[in-house]
């Protein structure tokens, strides 16, 4: 929340997303009072991203609830209200802000998008939430898929997802004239991608089973990157040249991507974000 604070204080223009709040480790009526002030301030200008957080981190600040997906649906449910101005609902299982009521409002409730994987999760956006957070890698087929998921849990009776439903991507990316150093540039932020929580990005690839093999093979993740063969990168990372990204982003979007979060990385981050700018002029 700080730092959306601090980039929306320093701006003018831009629509800055927090992708993601953890539920579990916030309280429904405060994340809205917050919420509340940035949208009263910069009105137009916020997104909120709700989600469950990474469950080892979760797991280790003692955050980690019985039931993610019923925490998330209560608190998503209790924010938007307590942001409507409306009294908070009745006491669920894991959130209480019944009869909670925000005197300082925005003039219009930002947008609730939430960052989840799994099936239910990404049924549950699709009937309670303005959008879906896709972690990296946001391949065409994974965001073609979790969109398909949001849909099964959208109220078909009001002609399921919305038209102006966000699908948020994020992807590692890099950029060079030369497309094998753009390629070894992002390889070395891929090791969590032969993790289990990232299976699901990685399904339908042509390559999947033989990324499972070689994860199990490899002592750390940081081997399993480097082992990484150019083309598995390369479908995995916006990572390329100039024309090649810009190739890539067009699939994401027909796929149902309306915003694509291009990761910067390296040591130099701004001169990485004058690179990647590179794909939006050309």
């Amino acid at each position: 929340m700080a730092q959306a604070a601090a980039v929306l204080a320093a701006t003018k223009t831009i629509v800055v997303g927090i992708g993601i709040l953890p539920a579990g480790a916030r309280n429904a009526a405060f994340a809205a009072m917050e919420l509340a002030t940035l949208a009263q301030l910069f009105p137009g200008r916020i997104i909120a991203g709700l989600g469950h957080g990474m469950p080892g981190w979760m797991r280790q600040a003692g955050a980690w609830p019985s039931s993610p997906l019923g925490l998330l649906e209560e608190f998503t449910h209790a924010v938007r209200a307590l942001l409507s101005g409306v009294p908070g609902p009745a006491a669920g299982r894991f959130v209480n802000v019944a009869g909670v009521v925000l005197k300082e409002l925005p003039d219009a409730v930002p947008p609730i998008v939430l960052g989840v994987r799994g099936p239910k999760s990404l049924a549950l956006t699709g009937k309670i939430a303005d959008g879906v957070v896709l972690a990296e890698p946001a391949t065409p087929r994974y965001v073609a898929d979790s969109l398909a998921n949001c849909a099964d849990g959208a109220d078909l009776s009001e002609g399921g997802l919305a038209d102006d439903f966000q699908v948020i991507t994020y992807d590692v990316a890099a950029v060079h004239d030369d497309p094998a150093v753009a390629i070894a540039a992002a390889r070395r932020n891929l090791g969590t991608f032969g993790e289990p929580d990232w299976a699901p990005h990685i399904v339908g690839q042509p390559f999947a089973l033989d990324l499972v093999d070689l994860r199990q093979r490899c002592a750390s993740p940081q081997e399993f990157a480097t082992l990484m063969p150019a083309q598995w990168v390369s479908a995995l990372t916006l990572a390329g040249s100039v024309d090649q990204v810009k190739e890539k982003l067009a699939a994401r979007h027909a796929a149902g991507t309306t915003t694509a979060v291009l990761i910067p990385i390296g040591e130099d981050r701004l001169g990485e974000i004058e690179q990647l700018a590179r794909v939006l002029s050309a």
